[in-house]
């Protein structure tokens, strides 16, 4: 990773004194941020405040509101660049993590949680934007490559870094307070971030937004990538949400435990499971992988809902480990939804705006199946739930095959 940043990104890939080597290394602390966060809060919750599915699922769905109101929330930012506008979404996410600090009653912990993600989503759009602002002709798809893996590496080390602290917190310093090692979580993730944004201010930015702000574009043509988008923000919602919850609240997973399997799944992920997809996807076709990605998320979807039923206690936990894992390898297959968008658009920039469109439409569902899941949580268990995902992968899959095949792979 280092190698790649400083041997190929400055000299080949990014534009002389365009701030490549702030922004990327900016880039990476932040990742580093946000692994430390998604390694820990889901214990944070279930151990403070012993929360419920249905409670998980109202806390998913306003976290994941900034994500369906991002286009306007851009759209209010117009004024600024897409740099400033990185480091208003660090800044914000930085003093939800600085706040909770202080303990709060459960809704004063939703609202923390929401503004760390309200932060969190404003930095997505605009990093690709200045990736791309900051490449050289050519090199676009290389630069947006660089930005994937100083996330997935900062994450790989945030998570990495929260399960070093639990373990040596508790088996070296004999720290029986938790309230005490999360407020060390909580203090890195501000250190970091402040870092990132420190970097982030030593270029010299360009005074307007690198690209035009995201619009919504819907066309007709269009209508079969807009409901693979949908099954994606649903099957994303079961996973991200509940298969965390599951493994703290029916296995009794400590923190330490799920940041080690956290940051072995981004690591994995990153290693390997990215160029795995892309390679079948360029063999097979964008079709077939859409097809059988979901066919596979069937018996991955069953597995982890039912492997208490299924399995003895140990083998139970390491089986919905592995599908944890192989649901977030699998979960790069998203690319091929975007390749098919590809063949229906006819320029770049109608690709932009149609996977901008995108995010915000799996996002619709994501808000929404979140309080819904969270009820068969509590009503009918997460083997239901699970199932029902089970369900909507295999309706995926049928959904595929109404794709045209193409004409090329």
């Amino acid at each position: 990773m280092i190698k790649r940043l400083s041997l190929k990104a400055f000299s080949e890939v990014c534009k002389p004194g365009s701030g490549a080597s702030a922004f990327f290394t900016s880039i990476l602390i932040w990742g580093i941020g946000i692994g430390c966060f998604q390694a820990a809060f889901n214990n944070f919750l279930v151990e403070f405040y012993n929360i419920s599915g249905f409670d998980r699922g109202v806390l998913e769905f306003l976290r994941e509101t900034p994500g369906v109101l991002l286009i306007a929330i851009l759209a209010l930012l117009h004024r600024f660049s897409d740099w400033k506008v990185l480091r208003i979404g660090t800044l914000i996410s930085l003093a939800a993590a600085g706040l909770l600090l202080i303990p709060v009653p459960w809704a004063g912990a939703v609202a923390l949680i929401t503004l760390w993600a309200l932060g969190e989503h404003l930095v997505m759009p605009v990093r690709q934007s200045i990736a791309l602002s900051i490449a050289k002709t050519g090199k676009s798809g290389e630069s947006l490559g660089i930005v994937t893996s100083a996330i997935n590496t900062g994450t790989v080390a945030g998570s990495l870094l929260v399960a070093a602290v639990f373990f040596f917190g508790i088996r070296w310093l004999r720290q029986t307070d938790q309230r005490l090692l999360y407020d060390v979580v909580w203090c890195m993730i501000v250190l970091f971030l402040a870092v990132s944004v420190a970097l982030g201010a030593t270029v010299k930015e360009p005074g307007v937004a690198s690209r035009p702000r995201p619009t919504f574009y819907f066309r007709r043509k269009y209508l079969k990538f807009y409901g693979l988008e949908l099954f994606y923000g649903a099957r994303k919602q079961v996973f991200f949400t509940f298969g965390p919850f599951v493994l703290i609240k029916l296995y009794g997973m400590s923190t330490k435990e799920v940041a080690l399997l956290f940051g072995i799944s981004a690591f994995l992920t990153a290693l390997w499971g990215g160029r795995l997809i892309g390679r079948l996807t360029d063999r097979w076709g964008y079709r077939n992988v859409m097809i059988w990605d979901t066919v596979v998320l069937f018996f991955v979807c069953l597995l982890y809902g039912f492997a208490k039923d299924i399995f003895p206690p140990k083998v139970a936990v390491a089986a919905v480990c592995v599908n944890y894992i192989l649901d977030a390898v699998i979960s790069n297959a998203s690319i091929a939804t975007n390749l098919y968008a590809r063949t229906l658009s006819d320029s770049q920039e109608e690709l932009t705006a149609t996977l901008s469109s995108g995010i915000s439409v799996n996002h619709v569902i994501t808000v929404f199946y979140a309080i819904f899941g969270g009820w068969i949580f509590d009503r009918f268990g997460p083997g239901v739930l699970f199932a029902t995902a089970a369900l909507m992968a295999l309706a995926n899959s049928a959904f595929a095959l109404t794709i045209p095949k193409p004409t090329k792979a």
